[in-house]
């Protein structure tokens, strides 16, 4: 594009008007009066008549030329952009716009317009720092390290106070990052680093990510050694754990926090550190010591939770419980979880309440609401919140998905089969393929007797994860209780017995493909195994159906008592007692 203006017009006359004398015409009294006009007098000149004013062309307009390089950049054209300012800089006497050409001509390896620029830019008064670093890039990109690097010395040695970021921001953009590499470790020493502990750590950071990881190592270490500032020991501790060497890493960390015990950052990586050697209980004691922030707060119930720590999960309520209320407002979702730990669910109501819309909690403590809410059998309300949170994230597809998710579980709970399998449609509408909401429809399906549908599921969640144990386990289960295609069940349930062989619900389906076979010895020898660990009803009414079937109906009633009181709703003893009794 030459212009912004139409290549047709090139000129432009401007409009002129000339006036119109009237003059009053004397007539006179007399109609024989014999009279001739007068003469016309012409009209005054019109000084601008004539006067055409010259608009310059595309070349020459150093207006649109900078607009065109603008709308270019915006388009991410860089060759135009380039062109437009390689042009608009000789029109200009801005400084700025030379530097631009000069940036743009480099970044699209124009090395001859570039160095245009360059003497354009200096001719215009550029600061002596600012043109080293746009005559670094040039000579970097040309693949000249010699000029680079006096180019660069230039850059440091001009007092500007961002010399070293601009330095490093020039390696950085390098097409040769190798070369860089080289230009960083000779340029880049300890020996010429700054009093600031912001330039060595960036200096090495620099490094690791050109490859020089030697020289990461070696600026990362002399920093820790001048500055003892909680930033290099962090650093130098990181450099040394990615190396490899975990217990050196852990020693930095260890120095660091009794250096800085006030710092949440070091107590934090610390504490990082030992959860991943393995040493939780190690982790919760850097932790409990010294200043407590939600990072602190928030790690030290994640690890006290993944030791099913219950103490510490207590004390830890107790001791946020107690906080500045400034503080429990911060960690409201932490202790309404805290609390659900130590069923006090309503105390976790009154804090999930207290989550502000804009925490990025608030769904979380919603869902959390809801769940809740169920349990304490407020069914209705459990739901319309739920509903209330899908119309809310309906442009919000994981948050969706996972309330719908949520309502199928709780209508599962209550054994509305196919209300869940309502919602899991919605869910699957979000998501579709998802595993896990495959399995719950498939659930869904089996439980209302829809066994096709359920298997269809099943085997589809088998072609996405082929293998999965819960989907085997699942499919299994549902082709044995249907009494349908028993060796594909055997096979399926071998497979996941396997690789859960102490899981009670994969014993309970074991157990109760042996029933099917007719081996009624080795079903309840699996099913009693399968409901000592666990008093699951399921386990139990499958135990009580196959002791009645080997003449141990009083066994069996007693068990299907013991069952009742799990769950006085259960539709399968329910059922399982018509069929037995009838």
């Amino acid at each position: 594009m030459n212009s912004v203006r139409s290549r047709a017009v090139k000129f432009k006359q401007l409009r002129h008007f000339t006036a119109v004398s009237a003059f009053a015409l004397g007539l006179g009294g007399c109609a024989s009066m014999a009279s001739r006009p007068a003469a016309t007098p012409p009209p005054p000149a019109q000084p601008l008549a004539h006067l055409v004013v010259v608009t310059p062309d595309a070349d020459h307009d150093l207006l649109a030329l900078l607009l065109a390089g603008e709308m270019a950049l915006n388009r991410t054209d860089l060759a135009a952009a380039a062109g437009f300012y390689g042009k608009a800089m000789m029109l200009s006497n801005e400084p700025e716009v030379a530097e631009r050409a000069a940036g743009l001509a480099t970044a699209v390896h124009d090395a001859a317009a570039a160095q245009r620029a360059l003497d354009r830019w200096q001719s215009l008064g550029a600061k002596p720092a600012a043109l080293a670093t746009g005559r670094a890039e040039l000579a970097l990109d040309r693949g000249d390290g010699d000029e680079a690097a006096r180019q660069l010395q230039r850059l440091l040695g001009s007092g500007d106070k961002d010399a070293w970021r601009q330095f490093g921001r020039v390696l950085l953009g390098a097409r040769d990052q190798a070369q860089a590499g080289r230009l960083l470790e000779k340029l880049a020493t300890p020996a010429r680093l700054p009093a600031d502990p912001k330039a060595w750590l960036a200096m090495s950071e620099l490094g690791d990510k050109l490859g020089r990881h030697a020289y990461a190592m070696q600026v990362a270490q002399a920093a820790m050694q001048r500055f003892k500032s909680p930033e290099t020991y962090a650093w130098a501790a990181q450099m040394t754990f990615r190396a490899g060497d975990h217990a050196a890493a852990q020693a930095l960390l260890r120095q660091a926090v009794a250096r800085h015990p006030e710092n949440i950052a070091l107590r934090l990586g610390y504490a990082g550190m030992l959860s991943k050697a393995g040493d939780d209980a190690a982790a919760l004691r850097v932790l409990d010591r010294g200043p407590q922030d939600a990072d602190t707060y928030a790690l030290r119930a994640s690890l006290a939770a993944g030791a099913n720590d219950m103490p510490a999960l207590a004390a830890l309520y107790r001791q946020l419980r107690k906080a500045s209320p400034e503080v429990r407002q911060r960690n409201a979702y932490l202790l309404g979880q805290l609390a659900q730990t130590q069923h006090r669910d309503t105390e976790a109501l009154a804090w999930y309440d207290q989550v502000g819309d804009d925490d990025p909690h608030a769904f979380d403590a919603d869902l959390r609401t809801a769940v809740i809410l169920h349990s304490q059998s407020h069914v209705a309300e459990a739901h319309e919140l739920l509903e209330q949170l899908q119309m809310s994230y309906l442009d919000q597809p994981d948050q969706l998905r996972q309330a719908y998710q949520v309502d199928a579980e709780l209508y599962m709970r209550e054994q509305h089969f196919a209300l869940a399998e309502a919602a899991f449609n919605r869910a699957l509408q979000v998501v579709p393929n998802d595993p896990a909401l495959l399995y719950g429809r498939g659930l869904a399906y089996a439980e209302a007797g829809k066994v096709d549908q359920a298997v269809k599921d099943f085997e589809h969640l088998l072609t996405i994860k082929p293998g999965d144990v819960d989907a085997s386990n699942a499919l299994g289960y549902t082709l044995a209780d249907a009494d349908r295609d028993l060796p594909r069940a055997e096979e399926l349930l071998r497979v996941a017995r396997a690789a859960k062989p102490h899981d009670p619900a994969i014993a309970d389906s074991w157990g109760w493909l042996q029933y099917r076979l007719g081996h009624l010895d080795q079903a309840a020898q699996v099913l009693r195994g399968a409901w000592q660990s666990r008093k699951d009803t399921d386990v139990g009414v499958h135990l009580g159906e196959v002791l009645w079937k080997q003449g141990r109906q009083q066994e069996a009633k007693t068990l299907f008592d013991e069952v009742r009181k799990l769950d006085p709703h259960s539709n399968l003893l329910r059922d399982t007692l018509k069929r037995l009794q009838p």
